[in-house]
């Protein structure tokens, strides 16, 4: 007896696509995490460079280097505190993913 969704297949076949399917998705997945990170990486080097050069320019106007060191602690203590922000926000977007997955895997079982 053939079942109704039943389409000439052979079950290990059908595990194959879903598995090939699966793997495809990770792919899919890690190019995009590989793209952030590429990403990320740059905006870190130009924030340097931005850190750099801003610290030079207060430097030069302030005329006080004590205040220009004062400032720039600050400066770096809210990047540091954003980044952090950041990261939790990242954290809680992957574990929205894995809930997702979760929700995928048991839809896929029904």
């Amino acid at each position: 007896m053939s079942q109704p969704e039943d389409n000439g297949e052979r079950p290990d076949e059908r595990a194959f696509a879903r598995l090939k399917a699966a793997v495809d998705r990770m792919l899919e997945r890690l190019e995009v995490e590989a793209d952030r990170a590429d990403a990320e990486r740059a905006r870190a080097e130009a924030a340097e460079a931005r850190t750099f050069e801003l610290s030079e320019l207060v430097k030069r106007f302030t005329g006080d280097e004590v205040e220009a060191d004062r400032l720039m602690t600050r400066l770096r203590g809210l990047e540091e505190e954003n980044a952090e922000l950041r990261s939790r926000l990242e954290r809680g977007r992957d574990g929205v993913d894995r809930m997702i997955a979760r929700i995928r895997f048991l839809e896929n079982r029904g």
